[in-house]
């Protein structure tokens, strides 16, 4: 079973600086119930279709499935999802061995900057850029398929 760890932060700060690569996503999700969220994205010139598991306690690891679609079967279930898609660009930022996807999202959403790492084991420790924020592992407000339900520009 595939496992997913990553934890999630506010960034505040300048990364762009420190990004080697951006690249433009758009996802729709097809199920975002708290057991499992079903999406479609197209990242780039590829598209993905993703099935997340629920988190467990410490919200840092779930089970994670994903496989390579054509653009034409993106396309179509695109058209089936729920309401609300998510714009944006992610940043990969190296610092000190470690890469950081930082998401910069739009509509919305527009003003919400994300950082996550991917991380081995969830004990692993790492060092933090200064551009990095307070944690928000495991708060639902800031999964992707909340942000389409609730999005950043009515929390205020």
């Amino acid at each position: 079973m595939a496992q997913e760890i990553e934890r999630k932060f506010l960034v505040k700060g300048d990364f762009k600086q420190f990004a080697h690569q951006v690249t433009r996503i758009t996802q729709g999700y097809l199920s975002s119930v708290p057991e499992r969220a079903v999406r479609v994205r197209m990242k780039g010139d590829s598209c993905f279709l993703t099935i997340k598991g629920k988190g467990n306690a410490s919200g840092m690891s779930r089970y994670e499935w994903e496989k390579e679609i054509a653009k034409s079967e993106f396309e179509e279930l695109f058209l089936l999802c729920e309401p609300g898609a998510i714009d944006k660009s992610r940043y990969l930022v190296l610092f000190r061995d470690n890469v950081f996807e930082v998401d910069e999202f739009y509509g919305e959403n527009e003003g919400l900057l994300l950082a996550e790492i991917e991380l081995n084991h969830e004990e692993d420790e790492f060092e933090k850029p200064e551009w990095l924020g307070e944690e928000v592992t495991g708060n639902p407000l800031y999964y992707n398929s909340s942000l389409t339900k609730l999005p950043y520009s009515a929390w205020k």
